[in-house]
């Protein structure tokens, strides 16, 4: 008797014999690979097939640490910032590559630490180069701040004139709505809605649409600010869900909770406060604003970040 063929054979791994961790900011999840040579070969395809939720491990983007030096956007970053050792290097869920990620740096600082890679006190801070910029990530109470930069308008003139400058539509929606574009090192477009059971109800299994979008996509943020939008305390606070460029709807997005206070702080006025809480469905993170010593406003976003599982790719 003939030995049956299997009708499902196992192509290699694109990652065979590599270890990988996995971990997450407030249930937005990545799978972090310790390269510090640059020697893997991070195709599109490969990515796509690691962070698949049902036939890889799954997860919304995938980050591979490598040092500044080995890689050409690492090298740039060491000019004005010769401590910034480590590079990002971000993937969204489908393999693209992606400026920044407010979550994804939080975790991969814990990932640095956890691999032995870098040494941070409490309060002490550490600069991680990103396609986005260097960012100066600071171990804090609630996990770890970070210094996201300046935040700018994406259509400067639009939002000047009429404080929105794009049409979103999405299902569950019952028409398009307003919405305000803005930068944190990658695009955002931020859409304010009344209530609670709105931001419920909206679809974002599919990628609402957005007229007229950013040049390079955008990650859609839709926001409810709570009632009272400012507590006894000084601090705003709104609920947001988000549809990532590249990946879906996410369980957080740290540089999407710094557009949403962006934008909702706008919208409420020059006297809006500097402090906010942004609750997500993986949880809450904070955004805070200060001046630089070149007058530009920065913003500052502090959440938690957790390392759940240790492997190695078969």
């Amino acid at each position: 008797m003939s030995t049956p063929t299997n009708p499902f054979p196992a192509e290699p791994h694109p990652f065979a014999g590599v270890p990988f961790t996995k971990g997450h900011g407030t249930g937005n999840d990545f799978i972090l690979l310790k390269d510090p040579d640059g020697l893997l070969a991070l195709e599109e395809r490969s990515v796509a097939a690691v962070c698949d939720r049902h036939r890889g491990l799954g997860a919304d983007g995938l980050i591979r640490a490598v040092r500044s030096a080995r890689l050409p956007e690492g090298q740039a970053a060491l000019q004005s910032h010769p401590d910034a050792e480590w590079f990002m290097d971000y993937r969204n869920a489908d393999g693209s590559v992606s400026e920044m990620c407010g979550n994804g740096v939080r975790v991969f600082v814990h990932f640095l630490l956890d691999q032995g890679l870098t040494t941070l006190e409490d309060g002490g801070s550490v600069a991680i180069a990103t396609r986005g910029g260097t960012k100066i990530v600071t171990r804090s109470s609630n996990g770890y701040a970070v210094d996201m930069g300046p935040w700018e308008f994406i259509f400067p003139e639009e939002a000047a004139a009429r404080s929105t400058d794009s049409l979103v539509s999405a299902g569950g929606l019952d028409v398009p709505r307003p919405a305000l574009s803005v930068s944190m090192g990658n695009p955002h477009t931020v859409v304010a809605l009344a209530e609670l059971v709105e931001l419920a109800r909206t679809e974002l299994h599919t990628p609402p649409e957005v007229q007229p979008a950013p040049p390079h996509g955008t990650n859609i943020e839709f926001v409810v600010p709570h009632d009272p939008l400012v507590d006894d305390d000084g601090v705003g606070s709104v609920s947001m869900r988000v549809h990532e460029r590249g990946v879906g709807e996410t369980q957080s997005c740290g540089t999407g909770a710094c557009a949403a206070a962006v934008a909702t702080r706008y919208w409420a006025g020059g006297n809006a406060t500097d402090r906010w809480s942004v609750r997500v469905p993986g949880g809450v993170v904070e955004v805070d604003f200060h001046r630089g010593a070149d007058g530009r406003e920065r913003v500052i976003l502090s959440g938690p970040a957790a390392l759940v599982a240790t492997g190695t790719f078969r």
